[in-house]
């Protein structure tokens, strides 16, 4: 530096000059660590995270579909006419406390199907299917307690007259698992289970 240059800036030398660029550069490195640190550590935490919430939405999410589709249960009223030819089951007209649910899946469709009728009703209803109500089985409840649960259905419980059958036919025709509680003769309360297998 020369004595002009000198007299303008009096505090400053050349040795000074390069010692502050030094510990200037010497200062910064540690402050880039740092952050070179924090930026790896939210670049891996956060999509990790990310990750983790969106598991648990959709386990939560499929629980919620479960949970609502039990919840659900029967719904009242007739089946469509659609459902009752798919499954065979002619519910007779002026049935009352009617209802059904409908499950599906890639092996099996099923319809869930309650009511109660008159004795003529019963003896239509089963006729429409080739039997008569002396088949139906004294005692016997063929409804299994696998099926029953899914509806809530308390077929077979002890001081109920219960009498049943099972319809098989050919596939594709569906099966009908047949369970009538006999306590008002006058008045029976049908269940069916009709499966269909595609």
């Amino acid at each position: 530096m020369s004595a002009a240059e000198q007299h303008e800036h009096p505090g400053v030398s050349a040795g000074d000059s390069g010692k502050g660029g030094g510990e200037g550069g010497a200062g910064r490195s540690p402050v880039r660590r740092w952050l070179r640190g924090v930026i790896i550590f939210l670049l891996i935490a956060i999509p990790a995270g990310y990750l983790a919430i969106s598991a648990s939405q959709s386990r939560d999410g499929g629980s919620e579909k479960v949970q609502a589709a039990k919840a659900k249960g029967l719904s009242a009223g007739y089946p469509s006419r659609v459902q009752r030819r798919i499954y065979d089951v002619p519910v007779p007209q002026h049935s009352r406390k009617v209802a059904s649910f409908e499950t599906n899946s890639w092996k099996t469709s099923s319809l869930y199907v309650q009511f109660v009728t008159s004795r003529d009703g019963l003896d239509r209803f089963l006729a429409k299917l080739g039997t008569r109500p002396s088949a139906l089985e004294k005692g016997a409840v063929t409804i299994t307690g696998e099926q029953a649960k899914k509806v809530g259905w308390q077929v077979g419980a002890a001081g109920h007259d219960w009498s049943g059958m099972v319809i098989k036919q050919k596939e594709p025709q569906p099966k009908l698992r047949i369970t009538v509680r006999n306590d008002n003769p006058s008045h029976p309360k049908v269940y069916v289970v009709s499966t269909v297998t595609p």
